[in-house]
């Protein structure tokens, strides 16, 4: 059968189902994440957690979140994308409890960990059932708005997420989160039928799983504790695991994560390769930017939300318009020039300071908005054509690995920043002048990382 056979004949209902859970889930997950930013001072001030500890309330999400996506991708391809996806909506849902009757930090942390095993399931599947019921020639259309629900996701979560901390306490954001995951479960049961599994049968890779997962981990471990020797040792450990694990894949008679999809792909390579460079350089910026904000410009948990959902507000309005600009033009070349565009706002940071205005951040952010905006609908495209149907599931997990990895190291460079300048003492103002240091080398980084990610998103690929 041809690959696309199955998702041209896809009912009008059917399409609309899978549109309307992709786009909820994809709005909720990131909603909670950049609603928490703004709530991390509030969180520190309760629970009394230094910058290394404080930035682990982001960390802990994205790190679990990237060791489970890749396999339960895997999964879904096999027991179907529907299971795996209702599976990952009851966790994410459970876990919003949990995080809002939390007694202590650690329980904080550790129910972000279960909420990011739940968001891995929804990232890993929910791009994979668009791209079942949608023929090629809608994909780039139907991505665009995926993408948009994303990021209008990012741009309310300040916003409300602000002002529920203000008004109602930082507990009030996961109890808010309640009704959105009960409200795409019940859609999803009642309304998305059908189910999608074209590698059932075939064996999942356990073994290959676990060298991921602790490769992954002791990296992110290491890169909370350097300077320091131990982190060097779990550092190389990392590394040694993620080695590992691409020898044991190329071995594997059916692995977790096909590496030959990209020694044979070149195309698909650098695709993933761009992905993860933007999101390495962009994803810490709203962590950042809103400490800086209430800390060093005392600005408040409402105002400052309002200040950040700028750039988020650019993604989702232009996403949608760069998908149906990649169904027509080069995705590659688009995704460039939102690169490009990317570089220069983080460049624009870079000149930060006490005495910034709020218009030169709000101008900056607007920057980086159209940037990523013209980056990921074209490179999602670019991407999940590369592929054929059977393994959607594993394409979008790996995208979305490379988010979250990208995600991870991210807030790795920012937590490995507070780690030397501030180390294990809370942001009081006796360290903001450590903590804008921290900041400013932080942009440095970030801006060399994207100007590179321009080159490896423009190697010529076939779409």
């Amino acid at each position: 059968m041809h690959p696309e056979s199955k998702s041209e004949t896809a009912t009008s209902a059917m399409r609309t189902a899978g549109l309307l859970v992709a786009t909820l889930s994809s709005f909720f997950t990131p909603f909670m994440g950049s609603a928490v930013n703004i709530a991390l001072p509030s969180i520190a001030g309760e629970f009394q957690l230094d910058a290394v500890a404080l930035s682990w309330v982001a960390t802990s999400f994205l790190l679990s979140a990237a060791v489970f996506i890749v396999p339960f991708g895997r999964l879904a391809d096999i027991f179907g994308r529907k299971r795996l996806f209702s599976l990952g909506l009851i966790i994410f849902t459970a876990s919003c409890l949990a995080i809002a009757l939390s007694p202590s930090g650690a329980w904080l942390i550790g129910s972000r960990v279960v909420q990011g095993i739940g968001s891995a399931i929804l990232s890993g599947t929910a791009m994979a059932i668009l791209t079942s019921v949608y023929p090629a020639n809608e994909r780039g259309k139907v991505l665009g708005f995926q993408v948009a629900s994303v990021y209008l996701g990012l741009s309310l979560g300040p916003s409300i997420g602000g002002l529920l901390t203000e008004y109602f306490g930082w507990r009030s954001i996961f109890w808010f989160g309640l009704p959105l995951g009960l409200i795409t479960i019940a859609v999803t049961f009642w309304k998305l039928k059908g189910e999608w599994s074209e590698a059932k049968g075939e064996k999942f890779d356990v073994l290959g799983s676990v060298i991921y997962g602790i490769g992954l981990i002791l990296l992110m471990l290491g890169f909370s504790r350097l300077p320091h020797a131990p982190g060097f040792w779990l550092l190389g450990g990392g590394i040694a695991g993620i080695i590992l694990f691409i020898y044991w894949e190329t071995k594997a008679a059916s692995p977790v994560l096909n590496i030959r999809l990209f020694s044979r792909n070149a195309s698909l390579a650098f695709a993933n390769l761009a992905a993860l460079i933007n999101y390495s350089a962009t994803s810490a910026v709203s962590f950042l930017l809103s400490l800086y904000l209430q800390y060093i410009k005392g600005l408040s948990p409402e105002i400052a939300g309002l200040v950040l959902i700028v750039q988020p507000v650019m993604m989702a309005v232009l996403s949608p318009f760069a998908g149906r600009l990649s169904d027509r033009f080069q995705p590659r070349l688009l995704a460039s020039a939102g690169m490009a565009i990317s570089t220069v706002g983080l460049v624009l940071l870079t000149q930060v300071n006490n005495d910034t205005s709020l218009i030169y951040i709000i101008i900056d952010l607007f920057v980086l908005g159209v940037g990523f905006a013209f980056f990921s609908s074209p490179n999602s495209n670019a991407v999940m054509s590369l592929v054929e149907r059977r393994y959607y599931g594993v394409a979008s997990g790996t995208l979305g690995t490379m988010r979250l990895i990208g995600q991870m190291l991210s807030m790795g460079i920012a937590t490995l920043l507070f780690a030397i300048y501030i180390g294990q003492d809370r942001i009081t103002p006796v360290y903001y002048p450590l903590f804008l240091k921290s900041t400013h080398v932080g942009f440095i980084v970030f801006a060399v990382l994207c100007f590179g990610g321009v080159f490896a998103s423009l190697s010529k690929r076939k779409n």
